[in-house]
C-alpha cells in the first residue's frame, strides 16, 4: 500500500454540514444587508476560515459586523446540525475498509468537530485523532494543519494521502507535499484536478483511488 496514512478533512468529508453552515450565513448576511445566494456562499466561503468569511461579509456591507455575530452564528448552526446533520453518503463503510490509522483535520473548532461528530455517531472512530486549525492559529490553505496532523500521526506528508472538498483544504495539501483526493461535483471537478487533486464523487470510488 502506498499510503500509511489517512487525513480527512471534517465538513463536507466526513459529515454533511457545508450546505446547513451557508445557509445559515446567507440568511445572516441578509439580515445586516448583504444580498448573497447559495452559491455564492459555496464558491467564496467553502473550506475558508470563518475570520475569512466575516471579512468577506464585512466588505460587501462595508461596515464591521455585528459584535455578536459570531456567537449567533455558531449558536445557530449549532442548533441546525443538531436536527439536520447528515453523515457523508458511505463514509461509514469505507472507514470500515481503512486498513490503516486515519484522523480528521478541520478548519473548524474542535468543540464543532466533536459535536458533528456525535451527530452521525462517527466520534468512536475519531476519538483522539481530531486536528483542529484553532489549536495551532493556522488555517487552510496554509499546510500547518495538515503537517500538524501528519506529525501528530507519525507519518511524513509524503505516506499520507488527505482527503478534501474545498479548493482551500486542496491548495494546503499540495502545498505542504501531500497527495490529495478531491472528493468533487460538476462545478468544482476541472478546478480540483488543476489544482493536482484526483477526483472522485462518491465515497465508494475512494477506496479503490487509494489502491485498499
Amino acid at each position: 500500500m502506498k499510503y500509511k496514512c489517512i487525513i480527512f478533512d471534517c465538513d463536507g468529508v466526513l459529515v454533511d454540514s457545508e450546505e446547513i453552515s451557508s445557509s445559515v450565513l446567507v440568511n445572516m448576511s441578509k439580515e445586516i444587508g448583504a444580498e448573497i445566494n447559495l452559491d455564492y456562499a459555496n464558491e467564496n466561503f467553502t473550506g475558508k476560515s470563518l475570520k475569512s468569511c466575516f471579512e468577506h461579509i464585512e466588505k460587501l456591507v462595508g461596515s464591521p459586523l455585528p459584535n455578536e455575530f459570531e456567537k449567533d452564528y455558531r449558536d445557530r448552526t449549532f442548533n441546525a446540525f443538531k436536527t439536520d446533520l447528515k453523515p457523508i453518503e458511505g463514509i461509514h463503510e469505507l472507514l470500515d475498509k481503512i486498513p490503516v490509522p486515519y484522523c480528521t483535520a478541520s478548519n473548524g473548532p474542535l468543540d464543532k468537530m466533536k459535536l458533528n461528530l456525535e451527530i452521525t455517531n462517527l466520534m468512536d472512530k475519531f476519538e483522539g485523532w481530531m486536528f483542529s486549525a484553532y489549536e495551532i492559529g493556522k488555517w487552510k490553505p496554509d499546510p500547518a494543519l495538515f503537517e500538524h496532523a501528519a506529525k501528530e500521526m507519525g507519518y511524513k506528508p509524503k505516506e499520507c494521502a488527505v482527503v478534501e472538498d474545498s479548493m482551500a483544504g486542496i491548495v494546503a495539501a499540495k502545498r505542504g507535499g501531500f497527495d490529495v483526493f478531491g472528493f468533487a461535483n460538476e462545478r468544482n471537478k476541472d478546478a480540483f484536478e488543476k489544482e493536482g487533486a484526483k477526483v472522485f464523487f462518491e465515497m465508494g470510488e475512494l477506496r479503490g483511488l487509494l489502491n485498499f
